[in-house]
């Protein structure tokens, strides 16, 4: 039966667009007037943030509106009406029409239960077909039958249609169907080192984001100056998620890898034992000890002949300067430069023009004799192909047999090193040590954190020194070499921030029950430590396992591929290295645009209507870290939002045997 309301409702959402549409006229005109201000560079300013608030008024917005909430008669504002949408509207007259749903007059609408209603007396649902509205569902908190009847196995209406809603292969915002855990991490405040945990499906990611948008909201004027930074796992990651936030109005947050914010081209790869080693904290200290020892403390006093007399660099007063400049704990070749103005200024005293100093030869040999510039590359090329140099550093830190798997060929020319990705986060740590950080930001959000070895977690806080930032990730899921297994030792590697606290998303809404079930099977032992995850949805197909021989393998998989995309508008197939002499992008051959052929690796944060998953047993390698095999395989079962198929010709794993 049609709610009485729905007529009245779509003439609100329709003059919400109209006042949307003026608000954007009116920005547009002040953006096209050419004399903003008086100074040509405030104007500047000024037009770029008019510009970003154009965009923010972007007309082209499904769901503009997709709720309501009437407060109680008692209340603080006795009987208003809000209602909450993806922006702020208002009418010419500068009466709210639609309030942003991070303003915390919209808090109620996400954390009223029938138990604590907010000062709520009821709570609106839209069902929105983009911009058009399709139906309601009133949740009245003085009539539990109301709010029952609003809900299906106790999810909202709303979320549920959105959770059986086919997937376009590109994430959306959440913002219509936010939960009340998930909002109290959303919402928590700007100075906090916040770490979420949450299994597949409990929208850990979707969260992050819209966290970054609220923050936004809540310091816009502070983080437009400081900037958001948002650190996926791989590219594939971030083109499936570049959509939320300017589905939010914000544009303005730069999205990129850790391999990418460090920079350098990758020329080689290293075995996962290297690579975890290379990744480990102790390499920092290896790092500081090796910029450190290129000092050395002058032995005797220093003549210098120029036009204007002798200088004599005293060998006391050097050693002072030095030891001085060092307490500091400056950026190494900051203090080059601080030992080379001390200098300049001993040798004034001892002759009428200490100008001339800054070009002698001597002077110069001298200079760099005690405090050398250096140059982060350089000091980790010297590391990694110096038996010597890293024996000096490295003595204390790193046994002998560890030095032993750093230490590779030096290559005749420096252009020619073959860095790989664990060297290029060296590197960033070497300059940090040598120039220091040359660029921050005001909050970070990385996703997938269980992944980031201890090195790279350091290259994200020396970014971020208020140490604001979203950790987001499922250890159950660590599966990278060096990846994590506690998130203290996370904190830690961040500097153990004040205040510091940990979230856990336990419900899961994006995974059916009988597909995640299946697949926490595996946690005792892949990760015993680790809490499974619960799925909201308990209907949904179990999971289809089907068993071939190896000559059928790949035949089998393109037939059940075809046959899942002719029904699923997303589809995505997860094939270890190796199964069908191939990586994972050549086994099928081509496939239909809305299919997906990734690695097991490249599968992480990634959803699918149907998920086919090829060879399980060869996730685990011979000489690989089963667990991680076991971790890997664990987040491919779960990328499934409607079905499951597993096709296979050797054994599966024992806690997965007796599902066909």
């Amino acid at each position: 039966m049609t709610h009485p309301d729905l007529e009245e409702e779509r003439a609100h959402l329709a003059h919400a667009y109209r006042c949307l549409g003026a608000m954007r006229e009116r920005t547009a005109a002040v953006v096209g007037i050419e004399d903003m201000a008086a100074q040509a560079v405030d104007g500047e300013v000024a037009r770029w943030h008019l510009t970003q608030r154009l965009r923010s008024l972007d007309t082209d917005v499904a769901a503009l509106a997709f709720g309501r909430i009437d407060e109680e008669d008692d209340g603080p504002d006795p009987g208003a009406t809000w209602y909450v949408g993806r922006r702020h509207v208002e009418d010419g007259d500068g009466t709210p029409v639609v309030v942003d749903w991070r303003a915390s007059v919209s808090t109620p609408f996400y954390r009223a239960t029938a138990s604590d209603p907010f000062g709520l007396r009821r709570r609106r649902r839209f069902v929105m077909s983009g911009r058009a509205l399709d139906d309601l569902f009133d949740e009245v908190f003085d009539d539990p039958d109301s709010v029952h009847a609003a809900r299906h196995g106790g999810i909202p209406d709303p979320l549920l249609a959105e959770l059986e809603r086919e997937r376009t292969g590109a994430m959306r915002d959440i913002v219509a169907t936010i939960q009340a855990e998930q909002d109290v991490v959303i919402r928590a405040p700007l100075d906090t080192c916040l770490v979420v945990q949450g299994g597949p499906g409990t929208g850990k990611t979707a969260v992050g984001l819209h966290r970054a948008a609220f923050l936004l909201y809540e310091h816009r004027h502070l983080l437009d100056s400081e900037g958001v930074l948002v650190i996926g796992p791989n590219p594939v990651f971030l083109r499936y998620i570049a959509q939320v936030l300017p589905s939010l109005g914000e544009t303005a947050v730069r999205q990129t890898t850790m391999e990418r914010l460090v920079g350098g081209r990758v020329r080689a790869f290293d075995t996962a034992t290297v690579a975890a080693l290379k990744g480990d904290a102790r390499m920092a200290e290896v790092l500081r000890r090796a910029v450190d020892a290129t000092i050395t403390m002058p032995d005797r006093d220093v003549e210098i002949t120029t036009a204007w007399g002798t200088v004599r660099l005293r060998v006391r007063d050097v050693r002072a300067a030095i030891e001085e400049i060092r307490a500091r704990d400056v950026p190494h070749n900051v203090g080059r430069n601080a030992l080379r103005t001390r200098l300049l200024r001993l040798g004034a005293l001892d002759v009428a023009r200490g100008d001339d100093l800054r070009t002698d030869r001597t002077f110069q040999r001298a200079l760099n004799s005690w405090w050398p510039s250096a140059s982060a590359p350089a000091v980790v090329r010297r590391l990694l192909s110096s038996p010597s140099a890293l024996r000096a550093a490295g003595t204390g830190v790193l046994e002998e047999h560890e030095q032993r798997l750093l230490v590779r060929k030096a290559t005749k020319r420096a252009d020619d090193e073959p860095w790989t990705a664990a060297d290029l986060v060296l590197v960033d740590e070497a300059s940090a040590i040598v120039d220091g950080v040359r660029h921050t930001y005001g909050h970070i959000v990385v996703d997938e954190a269980q992944d980031l070895t201890a090195m790279e977690l350091r290259a994200l806080a020396r970014r971020c020194p208020r140490r604001s930032l979203t950790v987001l990730g499922d250890l159950a899921q660590a599966t990278r070499p060096g990846g994590q297994r506690s998130w203290q030792a996370v904190l830690g590697h961040l500097g153990s921030p004040v205040g510091a606290e940990l979230a856990e998303l336990e419900l899961g809404y994006r995974v059916p029950a009988p597909i995640i079930e299946w697949a926490n099977r595996l946690l005792p032992e892949a990760a015993p430590d680790v809490r499974p995850s619960r799925s909201v949805r308990a209907a949904g197909a179990a999971p289809v396992v089907v068993a071939v021989d190896e000559a059928a393998l790949l035949a089998t998989v393109r037939r059940v591929v075809d046959e899942l995309a002719a029904r699923w508008t997303s589809v995505g197939v997860v094939v270890p290295e190796g199964v069908g002499g191939g990586v994972a992008g050549e086994v099928l051959g081509a496939v239909p645009d809305h299919v997906v052929v990734v690695a097991p690796a490249e599968a992480k944060g990634l959803e699918f209507d149907a998920m086919v998953v090829v060879e399980p047993a060869q996730f685990v390698q011979p000489d690989d870290d089963h667990h991680a095999g076991l971790r890997l395989l664990y987040v491919a079962l779960t990328r499934a939002v409607q079905v499951l198929t597993v096709v296979h010709t050797r054994p599966l794993p024992a806690a997965l045997a007796g599902v066909t």
